[in-house]
């Protein structure tokens, strides 16, 4: 199986990400809906909450709904408000030795729901590189030119309730944000969808994962390594696995950035299974302005100061079914 990935800059949405949306809009009407949105709120039901909770995406919000025209479903999917739930995988660490601070993280989805776009934006006053995911303004992960990085996890359980799509609101920390305890106070503040993990970085090597959930008070902690549960999990489980083998790699006298970077390549990290395929491997360096793609063979680095707009296929070979 192959996967193009196609890195772009868009100071701010115009006629390109229009086109993009519209040859997209039903598949995000999919996300969107899902199977457990009974109710879906109203378009101005979708702006209030934006506005009471990330003001400051308001003016860039009521922008894509002016350039999508009078489409009220397109309205409520752009606020990313109440989406249906949708797991997904990944494992990260943050490592704080030679050659860091950085943030490494595997991406696991299946790969024809996975946006293709890495983008630099500049939506404000601050600049942002990130994998982005959907319509408008999500993000999978993300560094901004102020030296934050944030990157998420799905937290382990599908139950849903009233909140946004962590997609969108890492995008809100990285254009509203500069350091991690700014992070953390607002991702505290907003409320999500479901249950999901953020891992938070900054250019000083300050850092948090955060335990997020609809019907859970946020929990601030110091974890370094964090994979697809928050407090408990069954030790059987791949998630366990994944984050034990994080942790002992971190433990390591003789570890390495690039051999923790190596040890992501492979398995158990590293997933070849059609339902949860390792898309691609990430490593901010919050101090540089660099973020390095990774696929095995293949390295795709970008900055603040060398954007490279262009287009990379990785072929996967056969999946794992």
């Amino acid at each position: 199986m192959e996967k193009t990935f196609v890195a772009g800059r868009e100071d701010r949405p115009g006629t390109a990400w229009l086109a993009r949306f519209q040859a997209g809009r039903d598949e995000a009407a999919r996300w969107y809906r899902g199977a457990g949105l009974t109710e879906p709120p109203t378009a101005s039901e979708c702006r209030a909450a934006m506005r009471r909770y990330m003001p400051e995406l308001v003016p860039c919000y009521d922008d894509v709904c002016r350039l999508v025209g009078d489409d009220d479903v397109a309205h409520r999917i752009l606020s990313h408000y109440r989406p249906a739930s949708l797991p997904h995988g990944c494992s990260q660490a943050i490592w704080l030795g030679k050659d860091g601070p950085a943030l490494v993280r595997n991406y696991d989805y299946p790969l024809h729901i996975i946006s293709d776009r890495i983008e630099l934006t500049a939506w404000s006053e601050r600049r942002v590189i990130a994998k982005s995911q959907r319509p408008w303004g999500g993000c999978l992960d993300g560094m901004n030119d102020d030296g934050l990085v944030a990157s998420l996890t799905f937290g382990g359980s599908g139950r849903n309730g009233v909140g946004f799509a962590i997609i969108l609101m890492l995008r809100y920390v990285l254009e509203t944000c500069r350091s991690v305890p700014e992070a953390v106070a607002a991702l505290c503040r907003v409320p999500v969808a479901q249950p999901q993990n953020v891992m938070l970085l900054d250019r000083l090597g300050d850092y948090t994962t955060l335990f997020l959930g609809p019907d859970r008070e946020p929990a601030v902690t110091r974890l370094r390594t964090c994979t697809n549960h928050q407090e408990t999990v069954s030790t059987a489980s791949n998630s366990a696995l994944r984050r034990r083998v994080l942790d002992e790699a971190l433990d390591a006298s003789a570890m390495t950035l690039p051999s923790l970077v190596d040890l992501c390549l492979k398995a158990p990290l590293y997933s070849r299974h059609v339902g949860f395929t390792t898309a691609y491997t990430a490593v901010y360096r919050p101090e540089q302005g660099r973020v390095d793609y990774l696929w095995p063979g293949r390295c795709w680095t970008q900055s603040f100061g060398h954007f490279d707009e262009g287009s990379y296929t990785h072929a996967y070979g056969d999946l794992v079914q």
